[in-house]
């Protein structure tokens, strides 16, 4: 096999590296995945155009964290990473399945990493691949494992939540200050992103402030709070506007956020594990649940 060639990533990479994330990560998850969760299904067109949308917003904001490798004029694998403030995230990792094991992921993420080496923290989320989770320990990050509730919300149990209202963009210094008390850096610009794909929950109160990103089917995408009963309202809030006898999920649950898996208890909602969280001189946010991409 020739030589990999690590290069910048290019607008005219993106379909194909969407193809492989989308490959790399289904065949991730019908290795892993439960008996008890639903089948897993390869990214659909609608995800797909969100995260070609995002990863050419991460092109013209941070090109120094977009890496593609490339085996006879071929691209077989990428890395997105982003800066924010003073936090480095990896918002898209992957190679395709026949190149991996082959030392391009290590390629990568060297030079994704290069793109935060003036940044104080790093964080990102990682799937229970064992190949890949050995790689981002030798690169140095602490690895907490995450959990995951799913099934249909018991309707009896929601409670009455005051004071969460509609959020729009001119929430965004309020989102940005919760980011920074929470997990130590902004989101700045990619709450455009949220914004375009997601409903935006806020509450703003001398109680506690915080915000929600929830998806059509009622799983919350990315939730911050300044307390965890402020979070614990919004996440049911968020449940509160699932289907009556639809199933929805909350991804990205660290031990360090009990106060999630309180909640989803009270809902009937199943525990199972699922992937990691990924840091570096820092802790796992709380209480927050984080982005899969943006963090």
């Amino acid at each position: 096999m020739t030589a990999p060639l690590i290069r910048p990533m290019r607008e005219d990479d993106l379909e194909a590296m969407g193809d492989i994330t989308a490959t790399s990560y289904y065949e991730v998850d019908a290795r892993t995945y439960q008996r008890a969760w639903p089948d897993p299904v390869r990214r659909p067109p609608s995800r797909h155009g969100h995260w070609i949308h995002r990863t050419r917003q991460a092109l013209a904001t941070d090109p120094g964290g977009c890496w593609t490798a490339e085996v006879d004029g071929r691209v077989v694998g990428g890395a997105v990473s982003r800066v924010r403030e003073l936090m480095w995230i990896l918002a898209s990792f992957a190679v395709e399945p026949g190149h991996q094991g082959q030392g391009i992921g290590t390629q990568l993420m060297a030079a994704a990493m290069h793109h935060g080496r003036g940044c104080l923290r790093g964080m990102f989320a990682a799937s229970a691949d064992p190949g890949a989770v050995r790689l981002y320990r030798l690169a140095g990050f602490d690895l907490h494992p995450q959990m995951l509730l799913t099934g249909v919300v018991d309707r009896s149990a929601i409670p009455i939540v005051d004071r969460v209202r509609e959020g729009t963009a001119g929430d965004v210094d309020l989102l940005d200050s919760v980011d920074r008390r929470t997990r130590g850096a902004a989101h700045l610009g990619d709450h455009e992103l949220l914004l375009e794909q997601f409903r935006l929950l806020v509450t703003d109160h001398s109680t506690g402030s915080g915000y929600a990103y929830v998806d059509v089917d009622g799983s919350p995408c990315l939730l911050a709070a300044t307390n965890r009963r402020t979070a614990a309202q919004l996440l049911w809030e968020a449940l509160a506007s699932s289907p009556p006898d639809g199933e929805v999920s909350v991804h990205h649950i660290t031990a360090a956020n009990q106060w999630a898996l309180d909640v989803g208890l009270a809902a009937r909602l199943a525990i199972y594990q699922n992937g990691y969280l990924c840091v570096r001189q820092m802790k796992p946010p709380t209480p927050y649940l984080h982005h899969g991409s943006l963090l």
